[in-house]
């Protein structure tokens, strides 16, 4: 063989491996992403972000309590969420109107609400323009108001107006029972007749029939604490 023949098969031979070569150098990036993919992963699913488990439009209805009914709730929708292992959550988000219903069926009180949260079967959470009136008629006014089913109790920490067929009272932490019939605010001021406050006597002055005081109230029982508030405090 001359050395020009040689030379050629040599110079063959070398361009064979530096190919082999470059191919592997190319395909070796391409099996490493296969080998170490990286997962991307997205945000936990929120409740506010879930499809609910019941959806109804239309509502009028009557829930029972213990066998009895007790509640006429009608609504323009209904939404029920359900998480593991809590009691389901009712939403009513166009708001809602609620009819308490004593056991001869008499409405014994009346709840209107722009927005209403039903929290694990136990807690009301209403919300906006918040409208309740008991038996005896007085109306209270307010924002936002909770109203405990297992305590049997209402209340809340924003202004409340109450208004009776005489009087008119506006104070901030509110208490009260369920009926709305046994209820103490703090801070409260209030326009009524001034032997309304001093007490009945025999021959009240006529002069003092139209004047009108304010009455300050401090309560000293402490309310259960702010759900609003207990959640900011939860997130830090």
């Amino acid at each position: 063989m001359d050395p020009d023949s040689l030379k050629r098969i040599c110079h063959t031979i070398i361009l064979r491996h530096l190919a082999l070569a470059l191919a592997a150098l190319c395909a070796f990036p391409a099996l490493w992403s296969c080998t170490h993919t990286v997962e991307h992963t997205a945000e936990a699913v929120d409740e506010k972000d879930s499809l609910p488990f019941m959806h109804s439009t239309g509502i009028s209805t009557l829930i029972s309590d213990s066998g009895l009914i007790r509640y006429h709730m009608v609504a323009e929708e209904w939404d029920i969420y359900m998480s593991d292992g809590k009691q389901p959550t009712w939403k009513f988000r166009k708001g809602l109107l609620m009819l308490r219903l004593d056991n001869k069926f008499h409405v014994d009180l009346y709840v209107q609400a722009d927005t209403a949260y039903l929290h694990e079967q136990r807690l009301w959470e209403l919300r906006g323009r918040v409208r309740v009136r008991n038996i005896e008629g007085t109306v209270f006014n307010t924002e936002m108001l909770y109203w405990d089913l297992r305590e049997h109790e209402m209340w809340n920490h924003c202004p409340m107006e109450i208004i009776t067929p005489d009087r008119t009272l506006n104070g901030t932490e509110f208490r009260s029972n369920e009926e709305m019939t046994r209820y103490t605010v703090r801070n409260s001021v209030g326009d009524f007749p001034a032997s309304d406050a001093e007490g009945t006597g025999e021959e009240p002055a006529p002069a003092q029939e139209d004047t009108t005081v304010q009455v300050q109230e401090q309560r000293s029982r402490l309310l259960p604490p702010d759900p609003e508030k207990q959640k900011i405090m939860n997130m830090k």
